[in-house]
């Protein structure tokens, strides 16, 4: 390696090739492969080696851009989309793009829009942002630098926040100091508007025209701030007005700024020299174990009503006392509040009371007369009729915004071939951004979410999604202004039970990550960059911290930062609603929700059934089988054309999985697998796998079984008698209707509810989608 000017080496292209080839995914490779494990590391590792050189950044901007294409050329569509997510990673933070760099990008972009799902998806999101910022360089950068790091400013006013979530029952002693070290780490507000200030100058003049030393000398001790807001405002017209305005416009106003900066300072301003590279840091983070006593929602009212937000606050509601997310939304998630009517036998005006009656109603103005007047109340005003406090209910606003959700989601899903149809391909599950996103308009708060756990954790997230989903469809606090976006790495405590080698999508009860073994299948570079995280985490938290003086890489938050900015592409997991009634009658049934697993159990059996495992087959009664459950349910099929059928059946244990076992039976809907030791000793022969989205089971007699949800001990139910199992309808749906229609679910409907989205889905966003 060469030294120029700096410290930091540049790095010659052949080394880069040779890096980028070492990078991409091979045809032989398997998903669980260690070669595929470790290319997690190796990317991370070539970001580092250009990161802090700019003529190291436009090397790899090049030959990205050769292997891009060569694989059109030579159709390796497998090889596409990590060499794009890498390429648009290099741009951001690359120091000066030629224009001609630009337009092979954008035209390559252009021709992805040709392919099918998801190469046309993530081909038109990089096409408009690569021509954005081809007419204003340096808006990608100056943009996610100042949401991710709520830089206060006029001219761009979106706000983003990661938030990650660790399971206690996974992260436990040294892994939590581990990960919480590097999440915490950052710079200071006027580094990052200095940084913005510096990148724009050398993204629009480059090294002909813009000394990137000198300029970084003389920006020191300035006012930062109004250069920043300066800067905001250029860019943010530029790109409002696109191209009404002449090619060398931004240029001209640039370079006003640049020799604006060098008249402040002692040094004159060069003509052009060595360019200095910016790094983009990574966005701010909080780290949080969700235990019992963490309210996640809780947590973003924290960072509304942080002080970079607060003046936000009278466009979010129209009375501020309104907006008390701790208190109600707590409650209203931790117990779903019932609303009770009370019957009056009065009119409710006064003057139609009997005179002389003592339990006329008092009037507000009244009762705050006499609060102010300091008289005490007496016992007779217990008994005064009193009116409660209302809700504030604009239906017209809050439901149309909950049409406008559903909707978005209902359109794309008919555009990209999910949804109920299930004939001409195998892929049933949902994936992709909207396809017509033209509608959506930008929120102001964006929440990154990300999730580290195993199946557990997800199924917590599901349940307090499905809850705040429920809440809203009653009362607007989140929907208007804020974008939920769900990013999941799967982390279990034993490595070696996250999966099984030989089938990622094992369905044995040892996987506790299955959600993440079925995205890490159908999205290869999320298995190679996120799945491959587990074993990473585990040992950082073994090696013992050396005081060496030098700052460490902080490894898992560089990772976690190239997963929310280029991870854009959703994977939509059905959510499944389930009834549970029990044995005794005074218990009331309950509601929940679950995603990835549903265990049913008569644990009477469970020792007795492991301990016949081992020994040759006997001839058991049907006693030592376990009980008889009698089962409804609706098979479904490709055709579409699903059949009603039931049955009884005599079993110990039964599992119903939402999480496909392989690709070929990736159908969007439930596999029910009873227990084997049972099966062989009936008579009649039944189906060992039943494939339903519709299934009730109860229990012939007077035995009771255990109900266990997303494999989580701490939501078993015990003594169950029946369960109902149906897949979760969104409560936003049915905002917008008519109350004569609401229970009639089957009433068809006109206008946009037939492209209106009625099921609850889970979005889990990744690199590509499903790539089949």
């Amino acid at each position: 390696m060469e030294l120029t000017g700096g410290s930091f080496p540049v790095v010659p292209e052949a080394e880069l090739y040779r890096s980028v080839q070492a990078v991409l995914p091979r045809e032989t490779e398997g998903v669980q492969s260690p070669t595929c494990s470790s290319k997690g590391m190796l990317r991370w590792t070539l970001h580092k080696k250009v990161q802090n050189n700019p003529i190291n950044s436009l090397s790899l901007v090049r030959v990205l851009i050769k292997e891009l294409e060569k694989a059109e050329r030579w159709d390796s569509r497998k090889c596409i989309i990590p060499l794009l997510h890498t390429l648009m990673y290099a741009i951001i933070q690359a120091a000066y793009i030629p224009d001609d760099l630009y337009k092979r990008v954008y035209d390559f972009c252009k021709r992805l829009l040709t392919y099918p799902q998801p190469y046309c998806s993530v081909g038109l999101s990089y096409t408009r942002q690569i021509k954005t910022e081809r007419l204003v360089p340096g808006l990608m950068y100056q943009r996610m630098l100042t949401a991710e790091q709520r830089l206060k400013n006029e001219h761009y006013p979106f706000q983003e926040r990661v938030f990650v979530l660790a399971d206690p029952e996974v992260f436990s002693g040294s892994l939590i100091p581990a990960l919480f070290d590097e999440a915490s780490a950052g710079l200071n507000r006027l580094d990052h508007m200095s940084n913005v200030v510096q990148h724009t100058i050398q993204a629009s003049l480059g090294e002909e025209q813009c000394h990137g030393s000198k300029l970084a000398h003389a920006l020191k001790g300035q006012d930062i701030e109004s250069y920043f807001q300066e800067v905001q405002a250029v860019l943010e017209q530029m790109a409002e007005e696109g191209s009404k305005r002449e090619g060398g416009a931004l240029r001209s106003q640039i370079q006003q700024l640049y020799r604006e900066i060098f008249s402040h300072s002692d040094s004159e301003p060069l003509c052009g020299g060595p360019l200095c590279d910016c790094p983009l840091p990574n966005p701010e983070m909080s780290f949080h174990l969700w235990t019992e006593d963490l309210d996640i929602w809780r947590e973003l009212t924290k960072w509304f009503r942080s002080s970079n937000t607060l003046e936000h606050f009278s466009s979010f509601c129209e009375d501020e006392d309104e907006f008390d997310f701790g208190d109600s939304l707590s409650s209203m998630i931790e117990v779903d509040m019932p609303r009770f009517s009370i019957l009056s036998s009065d009119s409710g005006i006064e003057k139609d009371l009997p005179p002389g009656d003592d339990t006329f109603s008092v009037s507000s103005m009244d009762t705050n007369s006499l609060s102010h007047s300091g008289e005490p109340s007496n016992e007779r005003d217990l008994g005064k009729l009193s009116r409660r406090n209302c809700m504030k209910i604009k239906p017209s606003v809050e439901s149309g915004r909950l049409i406008q959700e559903t909707l978005e989601d209902g359109v794309s899903q008919a555009a990209g071939g999910g949804g109920d149809d299930r004939r001409g391909t195998t892929l049933q599950r949902r994936t992709g951004a909207n396809s017509v996103n033209f509608l959506k308009q930008q929120k102001p708060y964006t929440a990154r979410i990300v999730i580290m756990g195993d199946d557990r954790v997800v199924g917590r997230l599901t349940k307090a999604y499905y809850l705040l989903k429920k809440r809203e469809a009653r009362r607007l606090y989140l929907t208007n202004k804020v974008s939920l976006q769900f990013y999941y790495i799967p982390v279990c405590t034993a490595p070696s039970r996250c999966s099984s080698v030989e089938n990622p999508l094992s369905e044995s009860r040892g996987d506790s990550c299955s959600l993440g073994s079925y995205l890490s299948n159908v999205d290869p570079w999320y298995n190679c960059n996120i799945k491959s995280l587990n074993p990473m985490i585990h040992k950082l938290a073994k090696m013992q911290p050396m005081n060496t003086g030098k700052p460490k890489d902080p490894f898992i938050s560089d990772v976690i930062s190239y997963y929310v900015r280029c991870g854009q592409q959703p994977v939509y997991f059905n959510i499944f609603f389930v009834k549970i009634s029990f044995t005794r009658e005074e218990k009331e049934a309950v509601e929940d929700v679950f995603v990835t697993q549903l265990d049913m159990e008569f644990p009477e059996f469970r020792h007795f059934i492991e301990s016949i495992k081992g020994d040759k087959p006997k001839k058991l009664s049907a006693e030592f089988c376990g009980g008889v459950i009698s089962m409804n349910y609706k098979k479904v099929t490709l055709s579409g054309r699903d059949v009603e059928k039931g049955l009884s059946v005599r079993t110990s244990r039964a599992q119903i999985s939402a999480i496909p076992s392989n690709e070929a039976e990736d159908l969007n809907c439930l596999t029910l697998t009873l227990n084997e030791v049972c099966m062989k000793n009936k008579s009649t022969v039944v189906e060992s796998k039943i494939r339903s989205n519709n299934i009730k089971m109860r229990t012939l007699e007077s035995r009771s079984f255990t109900v266990t949800l997303d494999k989580d001990s701490r939501r078993t139910y015990k003594d169950v008698q029946s369960v109902e199992i149906s897949p979760c309808l969104d409560p936003g749906f049915f905002a917008h209707r008519p109350r004569r229609s609401k229970l009639d679910l089957d009433d068809q409907e006109g206008g946009l509810s037939k492209y209106m989205r009625k099921t609850l889905l889970l979005p889990i966003n990744t690199f590509a989608g499903i790539i089949n």
